[in-house]
């Protein structure tokens, strides 16, 4: 039959997935995978739980679409509530959005919308860091530091800067940790005063490096720093925590390991489990007060469906259900037991380094003495196509041409996850490993 769906990768064909149960998935030929990605980082309270569908058909029952620049619905507002009361104290309300990408979009345009209100026109520059990812879209795309995914759309991007990563394993500044001073921290006030402190409107951070860097995790101290070059220089701090938000790293916010407060939040992912398309951004009580201080009461932000009552319906059903099942508690100590299990991936010399907090792992694959493999090889992703053959899923990413950096592979499995169901991961994980390193060996690819 035809397949008129315009793909990601429209040279590949992919299994139909017929239904998920738990943190497994099935196709239509009745194969059965470990979901050991969550879909791409998303799902945390499994799939096929039935309270959750009737939660959003019984949001589309009752009404189709109230527009919210004209309606509220108790399911945005009940949502809202539920999601400052996880969030740090001194956040006080909530943007919805349909995903991740445009929540972002939209925090680009409530920093600069915050510094006008200000009467500070000339800040409107983003900071990112190099190898992070926020998004798709244009605004998105300049924030994000992944070369490969800005490349084909420079034309059209901001002239935004980005900052050295938090990148342990590999140091930017060749330094290694404590010794280090924290350069990686302290490159944000380089770049600040470079640019000059009166253009920049805000910085933008992944608490741990989910999509390009596999995990990568800030040392004690990271963030102090970065938190208060922001506050020294009149600059938002927002965290994006598309990923590691609503319980992946085995705390509600992963900006808790820190203990530190940013402006803003990012929400995506787990806020929903994938059940319905949901973002958001939660704003910090400072920014709330720029705007109700403002003579103005409107500004042009809004999409069609923010805050759609199904979307958000299934996005209070699943935190209701986290909570009830104490799924937080149970991420972080599922994801201790995974990353002891994971660490002895490291016997392997294939593997460099296994990384990453609760439910969020990395594992960086090398060459001899560490080195990166030869991105001829793409080791990242014939790993990844053994293990999908092998019945589970992973989120995989072998370096560009352009890009300096190493091959990766990353889990994210539902929170559900049992003991039993790591111990069959792993094992599929070190086969795979182990076989593609053996026919890496042979092929004369190996040093």
């Amino acid at each position: 039959m035809e397949d008129f769906v315009f793909h990601r990768n429209w040279k590949k064909q992919f299994p139909s997935i017929e239904r998920g149960e738990g943190v497994y998935l099935y196709d239509r030929s009745g194969k059965r995978y470990i979901d050991a990605a969550g879909g791409v980082l998303v799902v945390s309270i499994g799939h096929g739980v039935p309270e959750i569908g009737e939660a959003v058909a019984r949001a589309m029952t009752r009404c189709a679409f109230p527009y919210n620049a004209t309606f509220a619905s108790d399911a945005e507002t009940q949502l809202a509530e539920k999601v400052i009361r996880l969030a740090p104290e001194g956040m006080k309300k909530v943007y919805f959005t349909c995903g991740g990408s445009e929540a972002n979009e939209a925090a680009l345009k409530f920093s600069r919308q915050y510094h006008l209100l200000r009467g500070k026109p000339e800040k409107w520059k983003f900071i990112g860091r190099w190898y992070s990812y926020h998004g798709a879209t244009v605004g998105t795309l300049s924030m994000t530091g992944q070369v490969s995914n800005r490349k084909d759309y420079l034309p059209y991007l901001l002239p935004f800067p980005h900052i050295a990563p938090c990148y342990c394993f590999r140091c930017p500044f060749g330094k290694q940790h404590p010794g280090c001073g924290l350069e990686c921290a302290r490159d944000l006030e380089r770049v600040i005063r470079n640019e000059g402190p009166q253009t920049v409107a805000a910085f933008i951070a992944e608490p741990i490096l989910g999509s390009h860097l596999a995990a990568a995790t800030p040392p004690p101290g990271y963030f102090d720093i970065i938190r208060e070059v922001c506050n020294r220089y009149d600059v938002l701090f927002i965290m994006d925590e598309v990923i590691t938000g609503f319980g992946r790293t085995g705390k509600k916010f992963a900006c808790e390991h820190w203990n530190v407060t940013p402006d803003m939040i990012i929400l995506g992912k787990g806020i929903s489990s994938g059940y319905t398309p949901l973002g958001g951004i939660v704003l910090h009580g400072k920014i709330v007060e720029a705007f109700v201080q403002s003579p103005r009461s409107t500004f042009f932000l809004g999409y069609t469906f923010s805050g759609h009552p199904a979307s958000c319906a299934g996005g209070l059903a699943v935190q209701e259900y986290v909570e009830r099942n104490q799924l937080i508690p149970r991420a972080e100590r599922m994801g201790a037991y995974l990353h002891r299990k994971a660490a002895a991936l490291k016997e392997i010399a294939f593997v460099g380094d296994v990384r990453g907090k609760g439910m969020l792992l990395g594992i960086e694959l090398v060459g001899p003495k560490g080195a990166p493999l030869s991105k001829k090889i793409r080791a990242a992703e014939r790993v990844a196509a053994r293990i999908f053959s092998k019945g589970a899923t992973v989120v995989a990413s072998s370096p560009e041409p352009e890009n300096v950096l190493s091959d990766y592979l990353q889990l994210g499995p539902p929170f559900v996850i049992r003991e039993s169901e790591i111990d069959e991961v792993m094992d599929i994980f070190r086969d795979s490993i182990s076989e593609v390193f053996g026919e890496i060996q042979k092929e004369g690819l190996w040093g």
